[in-house]
């Protein structure tokens, strides 16, 4: 999503503001799902993933400073958040709350914060079929066709995403 900046004079400028936060974050997560070779790139599981994670790395970026050199002393904090007992789905809440304060008061254009909160409506209201982790084992059926249950898509793609990371 592009938007129109304003000029310095308070007139619209013209130049166009380009989401280039999440859109590095949007790609460090996809490069680390591609290395651990977990799901298909075409799978919703996939987007999942890529979604939650990049939602992780551009929240986690409190200083604004995505880059290169960065990534690699972000892992760890990127595997504490997406953890297993983490309430991530909290943090992204409080996070996405704080940004979007910010933003109000600058009074600007938030490209960044809108693909975000995009993401982060699709990962809250999508529900993806997966397989039941509660149910019994040994139950009828194979081992590749136990019960499954409807999940959002932010529960399948945190533990994939914290998967991709931690095999990085």
């Amino acid at each position: 999503m592009l938007h129109r900046g304003q000029g310095t004079d308070g007139q619209g400028g013209g130049e166009l503001t380009v989401p280039m936060a999440w859109l590095y974050a949007e790609y460090i997560a996809d490069e680390l799902l591609r290395s651990g070779d977990l799901m298909p790139p075409t799978s919703f599981e996939f987007r999942a993933g890529r979604d939650a994670l990049a939602l992780t790395v551009f929240l986690s970026d409190t200083e604004g400073e995505l880059s290169g050199i960065r990534v690699i002393t972000q892992l760890e904090t990127w595997l504490s958040l997406t953890a297993y007992d983490q309430p991530w789905q909290d943090w992204v809440r409080d996070r996405m709350a704080e940004l979007t304060e910010r933003a109000d008061a600058a009074g600007g254009p938030a490209p960044d914060l809108d693909l975000a909160a995009a993401a982060w409506r699709w990962l809250e209201e999508t529900e993806l079929l997966a397989p039941d982790l509660n149910a019994v084992p040994g139950g009828a059926g194979g081992e590749d066709e136990g019960p499954k249950v409807w999940t959002p898509a932010w529960q399948l793609g945190l533990p994939l995403g914290h998967l991709a990371i931690s095999l990085f």
